[in-house]
């Protein structure tokens, strides 16, 4: 039965203001899908929660998408993860590997990566990766324009150098993130009149790591994985959600998140 999603949101100020209960949420039923280097699908926090994962294979000017059970190469994508997971506690996982050791990739890869999440329908797609070639704009572009009108929510990661990275300078169609120094992982803030428009926990951030292990981290690749988490606790009950409604519930959030911490 469709999800009347009038229930979860009122409208203040021409924006979408979700219903408190969301913080309840726990991302049950949501699916993130990882697009990064592998998910370590054996560590303690990430144990059972992979439920697929994948790796590419490029023949020629072509890439495809194999079952693969080798996990992370560089640690990057399994951070993310395990971000996701404390925030979204019953998500469930996608890897779609990309990524190679150090963390190095192809941007033909990183398309046909976004492109197989779109395809899968993986209504939370994490891009903590850019790049900053212009050749990669055009086709990221259009890329992106597809996953908005399929329904999937796409949080991308600003470049942590001054210099713009592609996708999360198309706003119009994803949620940016960059990191802010809060260490509560639900307040989050909103750069108002800025392309990157969210604010979220990225510095010295404990999350998952290789082996079993965790790491301290900071960069604007853990600010993103938080908001996914978000994300999934929105989608857990109403899975029908644009886009467009989640990005203004988030804004509304931040919108009180800054009140809250004005005082006012």
């Amino acid at each position: 039965m469709p999800v009347d999603e009038s229930q979860f949101m009122s409208t203040m100020s021409g924006y979408f203001k979700p219903r408190h209960d969301w913080r309840d949420a726990t991302g049950r039923g949501v699916t993130v899908a990882i697009v990064d280097s592998g998910i370590d699908a054996d560590h303690p926090e990430l144990k059972g929660k992979v439920i697929e994962s994948v790796d590419a294979r490029v023949e020629g000017n072509r890439v495809f998408f194999d079952p693969s059970a080798e996990g992370d190469s560089a640690g990057h994508g399994t951070a993310c993860a395990g971000i996701v997971a404390k925030i979204a506690p019953d998500a469930k996982f996608a890897s779609i590997k990309v990524l190679g050791a150090g963390g190095l990739g192809d941007g033909q890869v990183f398309i046909a990566g976004l492109e197989y999440a779109i395809k899968q329908r993986y209504k939370v797609i994490n891009l903590s990766l850019g790049t900053t070639k212009p050749q990669f704009f055009a086709p990221l572009h259009d890329m992106l324009d597809r996953a908005y009108q399929a329904g999937c929510i796409v949080v991308a990661a600003a470049n942590n150098l001054p210099q713009p990275s592609f996708p999360s300078v198309f706003s119009s169609s994803l949620i940016s993130v960059i990191k802010s120094e809060e260490t509560d992982p639900l307040k989050f803030g909103f750069h108002y009149g800025q392309i990157i428009e969210l604010t979220a926990p990225g510095v010295n951030v404990r999350t998952s790591w290789l082996g079993g292990g965790h790491r301290n981290l900071t960069g604007n690749s853990f600010a993103c994985p938080h908001i996914s988490g978000v994300v999934a606790r929105f989608v857990e009950g109403y899975p029908n959600l644009t886009p467009f409604q989640v990005k203004s519930a988030l804004y509304a959030i931040a919108r009180e998140n800054q009140g809250s911490v004005d005082g006012s």
